[in-house]
């Protein structure tokens, strides 16, 4: 058997084990309503409720609003400042990289309090200047708001590295043309930059309308209902509805499906190759004038989505009591003190997510760059199928996904197991976490022109040595940006690690949530400060030293 089809085969038994059957099990529960017992009785009775709840209905479709209303403001807040990132050598730019990567160190719910901390009657914003944003934040443009301060950076760095390797080698030839300045850049950059934006777009939708914490922490005061959060409630009120809760996944799937598809539309209609054999001159373009109101836009973008959540989860860590407010007397270290005891809990949870997170980073961008490899350059219908599984735990709640993984290991059938052990949080990160390596290097892939593997052909190489040595050297500014992704997302999981997280066994979500479940807010956000400022250095290291590889793989 050739190579080729042993990689197909692995790709295709990994995205099954990881994804289709954890789903096969959900929608077999949407459809059995008793199948969790072992029976098949009463097919489909369970989707009765599609035409006679009407809460269901109105909750899907709060949901559809929230997602495209984000997906606005992350084009808004990410778009500009990802371009000018690509296009600009922008002053501090790793450091402006490494800076929007935080809010994903931030688990929403953490930055849902830290802004109801901020904005809320009495709040830090009424004790400095006098006046509170309760009525804004405790709405429907409130939560879009967050959620958008959550998820802009999936839209900077896309953008930002997509039209990094594009360069301006296009555009200065069409200025060689007659072209202006702002007619290059509509007819020739942007657009280079779709695939990239459209993929990332599908990301921030899918992340949208599976975002349980921020909905669930400042909608519910509205009624503002999503179906995450009804989904949550049929799992965790008694009685428990576990065909109500698989059949509100079946409609999220139905709507991550649409959006796959609308992007895989627009990535295909046209055919734009920005990378061939020849050398391209990769140098950024100076700012010039506008190097202060370039700076001046970051800074902002970093003062809102950055800055103030985190300055609200550091003075909330360093209160004594929530009630003393901001006063000089009511500030202390004491929540920190027991973090650094010895043989803590603390210090357990922040090993055992950190190891998790380097590994799910790693297995997720190697398996993602051999699915978007033959999703991308491979023939039949092994890359069809093999695009839509990828994309299916994106199309699910974390939680509802856990509940098959549960399902599906811990079946009596299994001769071996990993349920109840910490292998099968890593089998959880890796299928939640697998979508975003998988978009991120289908975008770069396309961009890549087939004549360098012809090339390679022509000279010796086999498939898989023009893999291994062309490819993917060339996929690697796309790849190292989606495993500092995957590692943000991982080390602060939460849902699928309160189910499936072995007795005893603490990650820093489990651990953060523990602490505000007890009533020690402070105590939960000095953990948050320590772990965010712990995870913010090891990405820091990466982005300095990781690009190098890349770079000099390019240049080769």
């Amino acid at each position: 058997m050739r190579a080729p089809s042993v990689l197909t085969i692995l790709a295709a038994a990994m995205l099954l084990i990881l994804v289709g059957v954890p789903v096969l099990f959900i929608l077999a529960q949407a459809v059995f309503p008793d199948f969790a017992r072992g029976s098949f009785a009463g097919a489909f009775s369970s989707l009765e409720m599609l035409t006679q709840n009407d809460r269901l209905l109105r909750q899907a479709q709060n949901t559809l609003l929230l997602a495209l209303a984000v997906m606005l403001g992350c084009l808004i807040f990410g778009l500009p400042i990802g371009i000018l990132r690509g296009l600009f050598r922008v002053p501090g730019a790793r450091v402006w990289d490494i800076l929007f990567l935080i809010p994903f160190l931030i688990p929403p719910f953490i930055a849902a309090i830290a802004w109801m901390m901020t904005l809320q009657p009495r709040g830090y914003l009424q004790q400095i200047v006098g006046f509170d944003l309760g009525r804004f934040l405790f709405s429907f443009t409130g939560v879009a708001f967050v959620m958008t301060l959550n998820l802009f950076p999936v839209v900077y760095f896309a953008v930002s590295r997509s039209l990094q390797m594009v360069g301006g080698r296009f555009s200065m030839a069409a200025r060689v043309h007659g072209a202006g300045p702002l007619q290059a850049f509509f007819l020739i950059t942007l657009p280079l930059s779709v695939p990239a934006i459209a993929a990332s777009l599908l990301i921030v939708f899918a992340m949208s309308i599976e975002e349980f914490g921020t909905p669930a922490a400042l909608a519910a005061r509205t009624g503002f209902e999503v179906l995450v959060t009804g989904i949550y409630t049929r799992l965790s009120d008694w009685p428990i509805d576990l065909s109500g809760a698989a059949t509100g996944s079946v409609m999220l799937m139905a709507m991550v499906l649409a959006a796959f598809a609308l992007q895989n539309w627009v990535a295909t209609r046209r055919s734009f190759v920005s990378q061939t054999g020849k050398p391209a001159d990769l140098n950024q373009a100076e700012l010039g004038a506008w190097r202060w109101p370039v700076l001046g836009l970051f800074m902002l973008v970093a003062l809102i989505g950055v800055i103030i959540p985190l300055l609200a989860i550091a003075a909330t860590s360093l209160t004594g009591t929530i009630s003393g407010g901001l006063a000089w007397a009511n500030l202390d270290t004491r929540h920190y003190g027991p973090l650094f005891s010895q043989g803590s809990k603390a210090a357990q949870a922040l090993m055992t997510s950190s190891g998790l997170a380097v590994l799910t980073a790693l297995i997720s961008a190697m398996l993602g760059g051999l699915v978007a490899h033959i999703v991308v350059r491979g023939q039949g219908r092994s890359r069809t199928f093999m695009d839509g599984l990828s994309v299916l735990p994106n199309a699910i709640p974390a939680i509802v996904l856990a509940v098959g993984i549960i399902l599906a290991w811990n079946s009596p059938f299994l001769p071996v197991t990993l349920y109840g052990t910490t292998a099968i949080l890593l089998v959880a990160y890796v299928g939640i976490l697998l979508p975003y390596p998988i978009r991120y290097a289908v975008a770069r892939l396309r961009e890549i022109s087939e004549t360098l593997d012809d090339a390679a052909r022509v000279a010796g190489a086999s498939q898989a040595q023009s893999l291994r040595h062309i490819t993917l050297p060339l996929m690697a500014p796309s790849l190292i940006a989606s495993m500092m992704l995957v590692f943000a997302i991982a080390s602060r999981e939460l849902v699928a690690s309160i189910m499936l997280a072995p007795a005893g066994l603490r990650t820093v979500g489990t651990y953060v949530f523990s602490q505000f479940e007890q009533g020690s807010v402070q105590t939960g956000m000095a953990m948050s400060v320590i772990a965010i400022t712990i995870t913010s250095g090891i990405l820091l290291a990466a982005n300095l030293w990781l690009p190098r590889i890349g770079n000099s793989a390019l240049s080769g």
